[in-house]
């Protein structure tokens, strides 16, 4: 597996230590935290780094395809570093975010394709409900 340095320059991104400590902890996590929640983690380790930092480069990798932004609702975005296409469950009430590895998401893209006669270049499929914890 790539390293996140080259993984980065493949992308013809810059490698700052901020992009560095960002996408490494996105790389290394399956909680899928907002961008208040990286700042928070990373602040100790970056005192340095402010929060436009945080969004800004979210952004960079965002757009660089490296980090793909899931809306929760009301403008909320949750983070996730597994680009490639898989559906996700979200609270309704805690926004909490959780992927789903459903064997039948792939059949039903190309169904969809084949019954819409659309060439498809993604999907964006979620979920929504109330968590095992929030219905207590």
């Amino acid at each position: 597996m790539l390293m996140t340095k080259e993984i980065l320059r493949q992308k013809k991104l810059k490698v700052t230590p901020q992009r560095l400590s960002i996408f490494y902890m996105l790389k290394n996590t399956t909680s899928h935290p907002s961008v208040e929640t990286i700042y928070s983690l990373l602040r100790e380790t970056h005192p340095t780094m402010s929060l436009a930092t945080v969004y800004k480069t979210l952004s960079v990798l965002v757009d660089a395809n490296l980090v793909q932004q899931i809306n929760v609702g009301e403008n909320s975005f949750r983070y996730d570093a597994t680009v490639s296409p898989h559906p996700h469950i979200i609270c309704s009430k805690c926004n909490e975010v959780h992927d789903l590895h459903l064997d039948f998401v792939d059949e039903f893209f190309y169904k969809v394709q084949e019954e819409t006669n659309f060439k498809l270049s993604y999907q964006k499929l979620y979920f929504y409900g109330i968590c095992p914890t929030c219905q207590h």
